[in-house]
């Protein structure tokens, strides 16, 4: 395994993928109300949450970046992820880099996508050496425009994702 830096925030750790994540990370996939805005909506079983997670692994072996597994500091309770990854599902965006995140429902409203999506966009610029990375999200998916409004992500570009033909909208943040 390449080794990869565990970043740590005021609240947040965001490190590599433990076994015992598989259990939480699945209790987050399966929530419809998180996975609402996520492709066609639709939940996702242990089996496709490990998937996701193997993949998020081989991206970090190939790629020297990838999801990172984020969990509160104070408490080391397991919140869900923040990373990045190459948006494959919207080809015309190719290549690109993009950010993006998942928590569990518990930890909404309470700045902590954005706080780990900060410390992520640091090392996508400052040790990936990328210089353009994008955030995609469903339009209607106020909370995540939020999350890419506070990191000084710009509009980009609307399109349809052609994997569930809902609308989008692509942001961007340049190196600084």
């Amino acid at each position: 395994m390449t080794p990869t830096p565990r970043l740590a925030t005021e609240r947040l750790v965001l490190r590599r993928w433990r076994a015992a994540d598989l259990a939480p990370m699945a209790a987050i996939n399966a929530d419809p109300e998180v996975m609402r805005w996520i492709g066609d909506g639709s939940t996702r079983d242990e089996a496709a949450t490990l998937a996701g997670i193997e993949a998020a692994e081989l991206l970090w072996e190939e790629r020297g970046f990838g999801l990172f597994a984020v969990e509160e500091r104070a408490t080391g309770r397991f919140a869900g992820f923040t990373g990045l990854a190459v948006p494959h599902f919207l080809p015309e965006l190719l290549p690109a880099v993009e950010i993006g995140w998942r928590l569990d429902r518990a930890c909404w409203g309470r700045g902590l996508a954005t706080e780990a999506a900060r410390a992520v966009l640091a090392y996508g610029f400052e040790r990936c050496g990328l210089d353009r990375i994008v955030s995609v999200a469903q339009t209607g998916n106020d909370a995540s425009l939020r999350v890419m409004a506070k990191l000084g992500m710009r509009r980009w570009r609307e399109t349809v994702d052609p994997g569930s033909a809902r609308p989008v909208q692509v942001h961007v943040a340049t190196a600084p």
